[in-house]
């Protein structure tokens, strides 16, 4: 499985970006995907997930602000990000995980597993500046 992000950048504090990641070798019906990231010197922070059945799930941080979709048929996944912060300067990854829909059906996958997924990808730098 291989996951590749693309879209960051340098944006001004109120800005937009859009960012993707490309699955490949990710053939699973059921699974949870989705973006998290980290700042330098703190913890990974999960911001938005979404199932195989279409649910969605958002940290409370970006609520209003990031839309996660995705492209099932183009194995692509996408995280909409609005009105961007200077202290949402950080490395975004996406990652994802096969799981099984009992687990999927009890709720596992939520925002804040986001950086907790099995696969991650290289990650892509997002700076927000003031």
């Amino acid at each position: 499985v291989d996951l590749v992000e693309s879209g960051g950048g340098s944006v001004q504090s109120g800005g937009s970006l859009r960012l993707s990641c490309v699955a490949s070798g990710f053939t699973y019906r059921t699974y949870c995907v989705g973006f998290f990231r980290q700042a330098l010197d703190k913890e990974r922070e999960g911001l938005a997930v979404i199932d195989s059945n279409g649910r969605i799930s958002y940290a409370d941080s970006v609520k209003g602000r990031f839309t996660i979709s995705h492209v099932v048929a183009n194995h692509t996944l996408f995280l909409q990000m609005n009105d961007l912060k200077p202290d949402e300067t950080a490395m975004y990854y996406c990652a994802a995980e096969p799981v099984g829909k009992v687990r999927l059906a009890d709720g596992y996958c939520t925002a804040s597993v986001a950086g907790n997924l099995e696969v991650w990808g290289l990650g892509t730098l997002v700076t927000v500046s003031s």
